[in-house]
C-alpha cells in the first residue's frame, strides 16, 4: 500500500532534508486536517514521526499522536525515540497500531527482540535508515541519523528474521526529502534477499514513476512524505498508479 507520512515538531507538519533539523520547512500548522485529507483522498494507513520525540523522549507529541489517531479512525504507525517498553505501550494505549523502532533496534536488540515476542510481529516496525559505502555495503544510522554504527542492516535483520519479525521500513538517507527519485534497485534487492519481510520503501520519491518501479520489484509498501506535501503529484493519483502498475 501507499503510506503517507506526516513529520511532526512542535505540533506542524515539517520535512527536514537528509534528517538534518537546520534544513527544516514547515507545511502546515494542523496535523490532524492534513490527515484527515489524507483519509479522504483515500489513504488506508498513515506513518507519523515525532521528531520531537526523537530528539527528546520527554517531549514526545503523545496527545497530538492520539488524536491524529482518532480524528482519521485510520490504523497509524508512528516511530521517534521510542527507547523502552513503556514507550511502546504508551504509544499502543493511544490507539497506535504500530510502534516504529529505530536506534534502539541497532543498539539493544535483545531487549526489542523481547517486544517483539511480547507485542506481536504485527505491533512493531524497524526503522533501518542507512547509508550505502562504495563498495555496497549497507551501514545502519542511528540517533535521528546523527551517528553511523559499525553494523549492517544484513547482520542486524538476521536475529529478528529468526524471532517473526514482519515489518521493515527501510530508508536510503541519501535520498530522503531530496525529491531525487527512490532507489529501487535497493528495494528489489532487498525484497529479493528477505521475501517474508514487507518492506516499506522510503526516501526519495519524487514521480508516479518511482511508484510504477517499485511496485515493479514487488515492493509491498511505499512511504510518500515531501512529494505529496509539495504537491508533485496527489494521492489520488499515486494510489491510482500504484493499483494500475
Amino acid at each position: 500500500m501507499l503510506i503517507p507520512a506526516l513529520d511532526l515538531i512542535d505540533g506542524q507538519v515539517v520535512r527536514l532534508v537528509k534528517g538534518d533539523f537546520a534544513q527544516q520547512t514547515t507545511y502546515s500548522s494542523d496535523p490532524v486536517a492534513v490527515a484527515c485529507q489524507y483519509r479522504d483522498s483515500g489513504a488506508e494507513f498513515i506513518h507519523l514521526v515525532d521528531l520531537d520525540g526523537a530528539r527528546n523522549p520527554a517531549k514526545r507529541q503523545l496527545a497530538l499522536l492520539a488524536e491524529i489517531t482518532k480524528q482519521t479512525g485510520l490504523p497509524v504507525q508512528t516511530g521517534g525515540g521510542i527507547r523502552s517498553k513503556d514507550d511502546v505501550q504508551q504509544l499502543l494505549a493511544a490507539g497506535v497500531q504500530r510502534a516504529v523502532i529505530g536506534s534502539k533496534a541497532v543498539k539493544d536488540p535483545a531487549e526489542v527482540l523481547a517486544w517483539l515476542q511480547e507485542f506481536g510481529p504485527e505491533a512493531i516496525v524497524l526503522a533501518l535508515d542507512i547509508h550505502i559505502d562504495a563498495d555496497g555495503q549497507r551501514w545502519l544510522a542511528t540517533e535521528g541519523w546523527q551517528e553511523q554504527s559499525n553494523v549492517t542492516l544484513d547482520a542486524v535483520l538476521q536475529a529478528y528474521i529468526a524471532a517473526g519479525l514482519r515489518h521493515v521500513l527501510c530508508t536510503d538517507i541519501s535520498r530522503d526529502g531530496t525529491l531525487t527519485g527512490a532507489n529501487v534497485a535497493l528495494y528489489s534487492e532487498l525484497k529479493k534477499q528477505y521475501p517474508s519481510i514487507a518492506w516499506q520503501a522510503s526516501g526519495g520519491v519524487a514521480g508516479l514513476n518511482d511508484l510504477t518501479e517499485l511496485k515493479a520489484q514487488h515492493c509491498d509498501s511505499v512511504i510518500l512524505g515531501k512529494a505529496l506535501l509539495t504537491g508533485k503529484f496527489t494521492l489520488e493519483e499515486a494510489l491510482a498508479c500504484w493499483q494500475n502498475a
